[in-house]
């Protein structure tokens, strides 16, 4: 068997916590950017968390660095499995003394809505916007959150497709499907693989939704 190339280490537990995920990741550059993503996201820092501040280099300019380029490989081209990705952070969360979920617990469903310039963004559309309050050109997702008196700690998120993505618009099966996704997350499990599925490993007491009609 072909020895796996070194990358340089996390710092701290975070290596250990990287290595979790290293038989996900084929390419070495895969295991080296999933670590420098990690540091960038959870180390302390007084920026905010923008491609130049994880990785730490000048706004805007910084971000043609080397160091900046290959993040954004990773987060945009990479050929990783996102899922399995999210799926080992979920055992992680559920395995953990610390972090394990109970039935005392509840899920938290909460639509976001962010301002995009242009319209080459995935799923960008003028739509409502729920954290500025207006339509406008954005990105809406619904996303989900476990938490209890002791941790709390997202699940996952899924973006809302608008109807211009589909052939025939809002008359799409498709897009009338996507379109009840919130309110089929709220009363029911989700017939279709997507994230919600695995809200069915988590146990939880309760379902607190709070979104806007898209």
């Amino acid at each position: 068997m072909t020895k796996r190339i070194e990358v340089a280490a996390a710092p701290g537990p975070l290596e250990d916590y990287a290595r979790c995920f290293d038989p996900i990741f084929g390419k070495s550059n895969q295991r080296e950017g999933f670590r420098r993503y990690l540091e960038g996201l959870l180390l302390p820092s007084e920026r905010n968390k923008t491609l130049t501040g994880l990785v730490n280099t000048e706004p805007l300019v910084g971000a043609h660095q080397p160091r900046a380029q290959a993040l954004q490989w990773f987060l945009s081209e990479s050929d990783c499995d996102e899922r399995k990705v999210q799926a080992e952070r979920l055992t992680i969360l559920r395995e953990d003394p610390s972090t394990m979920p109970t039935k005392d617990g509840v899920l938290v469903i909460d639509e976001t809505g962010d301002r995009k310039d242009g319209h080459k963004t995935a799923h960008v559309s003028r739509q409502y916007l729920a954290n500025v309050g207006k339509i406008d050109n954005g990105v809406v997702s619904v996303s989900s959150l476990w938490a209890d008196e002791r941790v709390y700690y997202p699940l996952d998120v899924e973006p809302y497709t608008p109807a211009l993505y589909f052939a025939k618009g809002e008359h799409d099966p498709a897009f009338v499907r996507n379109s009840r996704l919130p309110c089929n997350w709220c009363n029911e499990p989700c017939s279709r693989p997507s994230l919600f599925e695995r809200w069915w490993l988590i146990p939880f007491m309760a379902r607190i939704a709070a979104f806007a009609a898209v």
